[in-house]
């Protein structure tokens, strides 16, 4: 679908949603409107790029962080599609926990995932013995944080220094613990989903919770590895909610879209529930409203084009 049919139905649909009388003063400036419905087709384009990826073939190429070609996502995707659930699974939470910097991309995980060149931090080595890993990393390190290796924005407070908050090795660990609790990627969530009877939103609501156990994956991180899930098909998840409660830009988003104002006061709980009657209209799912009301209240009266 192209940009200018998608615009014209979400204006049809917000409209919609006006007519039933859902108040959302934050976009009667008709430059506000303009801007949300911008940022919502941005934010459909981010979200179906996995599904892109997926529709052709991906070359093997790219699962090797020893060639140029290395992305994790679509490593992930090769993996998934040739039934390797867990290696997917694990190079997504690299993805996440690394990020992708904006000037030199994927080339910290390039370098972590492959051993600076010398071999492949994969998920049945760092499963067996994540302590491994953990101590490569702190030997190596001067190493990584040199060449402009760098966290992706998210995750810029990050570290690769051993007792400094945010350790990576410490992350590594507790994601390990989270997921071989159960046994593996695969029984981690089938069990949930069973455990949920079979409903991909409660599955997501049940796997959103138990990553409290993973280090340093607070609300943006869970959010982003599980609806990564989610879009590579390793698990029939589908995000409940946009998760406000402890949400900065998103939670600013919503309150200026139903309030008119970043500050407003209503219950992250109310929001929750408008953001959940617009979605039965927009059919848009809960990964586009949280991102492109994060980006909208930025600069709620102006389109700025934004790449994380």
């Amino acid at each position: 679908m192209n940009r200018e049919t998608l615009e014209k139905q979400l204006r049809s649909g917000l409209s919609a949603l006006e007519q039933q009388g859902m108040q959302m003063p934050g976009i009667q400036p008709p430059e506000n409107r303009d801007t949300l419905v911008a940022q919502m087709v941005d934010s459909i384009r981010r979200v179906d790029y996995v599904s892109t990826v997926r529709s052709r073939q991906v070359s093997k190429n790219r699962t090797n962080p020893h060639d140029n070609a290395f992305d994790p996502i679509r490593a992930a995707v090769w993996h998934q599609q040739n039934e390797n659930n867990e290696e997917a699974s694990w190079l997504i939470f690299l993805a996440i926990h690394f990020g992708k910097a904006l000037d030199t991309e994927w080339l910290l995980i390039k370098d972590v995932y492959g051993c600076l060149g010398k071999g492949l931090w994969d998920w049945p080595t760092v499963s067996n013995d994540p302590l491994a890993l953990s101590n490569w990393i702190s030997q190596n390190q001067h190493i990584l944080k040199s060449d402009g290796r760098k966290f992706g924005n998210h995750r810029k407070y990050e570290s690769l220094t051993p007792g400094k908050r945010g350790w990576t090795g410490a992350v590594i660990g507790s994601y390990v613990d989270w997921v071989t609790e159960h046994g593996s990627h695969d029984d981690l969530f089938n069990d949930t989903i069973n455990d949920a009877g079979g409903d991909p939103h409660l599955a997501f609501n049940k796997l959103y919770h138990s990553m409290d156990m993973v280090k340093r994956f607070g609300r943006t991180g869970k959010f982003d590895y599980l609806t990564m899930i989610s879009k590579v098909r390793i698990a029939n998840i589908i995000a409940d909610q946009a998760y406000l409660r402890k949400a900065t830009g998103p939670l600013r988003g919503a309150k200026l879209l139903f309030g008119g104002s970043t500050s407003a006061n209503i219950t992250h709980v109310r929001l929750e529930q408008m953001l959940s009657e617009i979605d039965g209209v927009l059919q848009v799912g809960m990964q586009v409203l949280e991102d492109s009301l994060c980006n909208w209240q930025k600069t709620p009266g102006r389109y700025v084009q934004f790449r994380g």
